[in-house]
């Protein structure tokens, strides 16, 4: 989750949970604001464990006898009873119940950790991950991720809305079946806000979308396009944070993933393709990922503090960020003072291209 330090006192379980027992964690933990980076961090004491063990089978699947609270779903019409569904986090970090609270403590702000913490399950099937999923089913998953961030963005509260997936132990995966997460949150993140500033500052000056300048530029150079599928792009950034980070970009200006996702007649199959492509390239060089996708703010409801959202339409540019975790070249996960990547762009870009891939 770009720009949000989330602290576990333990390891992150599957378990069941009730009504009863959401309401007792909502506010275990907190959100307080660090004043000199002005980013939000989420912490707190969580108790040692007790209640109900995690269920032996796993709760996502189709048949599971372990229900999760289902709040939107796509049918399936091919002999299962969904596609893919978005389900509440059996677990969650932010709960939609409740007011904030912000206040102060002197020079320290904090707040409840209000929002929202959902779980897409991007596929019925336990073995059908994203890399080895059917371009249509993927579509489906990506429509269904537009759907929730549109509907989330409607509670005037929420600032922003992050999708997310990490894979692999080095990575923090939280559960076996093909899963991303939604987090609602009262605050946009350190990493989007940086992004926000830097395409508001550049369209200022030239009257241009920054990532569109890019996009063209990596292009018209050819050194670090990885691969291209109709109006999408996957790409490794000039400057990146971590080894073989790629990203995948729409060719045609767009702030917001949900106007795309659900504008009329939409079409994400080329999408699909090279996420799914991009992602088996991926791990050809570690099984270990975190994948995130950025989008506008809640543009809804506009910050009367900030200005971000006066050219929100024309200056940001949403996009996909696949940031591999190669544990061989940790130092690069350390040192974040300044990012330290052992492997450029140029030769990561080639690495991936030569990889062997299905379809």
């Amino acid at each position: 989750m770009a720009g949000i330090c989330v602290i576990f006192h333990r390891a992150p379980r599957e378990m069941t949970v009730d009504s009863a027992s959401i309401a007792v964690f909502s506010y275990r933990m907190e959100l307080r604001k660090d004043p000199i980076t002005r980013s939000w961090v989420i912490t707190g004491d969580d108790p040692a464990e007790s209640g109900p063990r995690p269920p032996s089978a796993c709760r996502f699947c189709a048949d599971s006898k372990y229900s999760p609270h289902v709040i939107s779903a796509v049918p399936n019409a091919v002999g299962t009873p969904w596609s893919a569904r978005a389900v509440v986090h059996p677990n969650p970090l932010y709960h939609i119940e409740g007011e904030p609270g912000r206040r102060g403590d002197g020079l320290y702000d904090r707040m409840r950790s209000v929002g929202a913490h959902e779980v897409i399950v991007e596929n019925s099937q336990h073995d059908r991950h994203l890399w080895n999923a059917s371009d249509g089913e993927i579509e489906q998953f990506l429509h269904l991720a537009a759907e929730r961030i549109f509907d989330l963005k409607r509670d005037p509260r929420i600032k922003y809305v992050s999708l997310f997936k990490d894979f692999g132990s080095s990575a923090g995966q939280e559960f076996s079946h093909p899963t991303s997460q939604i987090t609602a949150t009262l605050f946009v993140p350190r990493r989007v806000l940086y992004e926000l500033r830097a395409g508001r500052e550049y369209f200022v000056a030239k009257e241009r979308c920054v990532f569109c300048d890019i996009l063209s530029q990596e292009e018209r150079q050819a050194l670090r396009v990885l691969e291209a599928r109709g109006d999408y792009v996957a790409l490794c950034p000039y400057a990146p944070r971590v080894p073989y980070e790629t990203w995948i970009l729409p060719r045609t200006h767009e702030a917001s993933f949900e106007r795309t996702g659900l504008a009329r007649g939409a079409v994400l199959t080329n999408l699909a393709a090279l996420l799914r492509r991009t992602l088996q390239r991926v791990r050809t060089i570690t099984e270990n990922f975190h994948l995130v996708l950025h989008t506008s703010p809640n543009s809804m409801h506009p910050s009367k503090n900030l200005g971000y959202w006066k050219t929100l339409d024309e200056d940001y540019h949403w996009h996909i960020e696949i940031l591999p975790v190669v544990t061989s070249k940790a130092r690069s996960y350390t040192f974040k003072e300044v990012y330290y990547s052992p492997v450029s762009s140029e030769t990561a870009v080639k690495q991936l291209r030569e990889a062997k891939i299905d379809g």
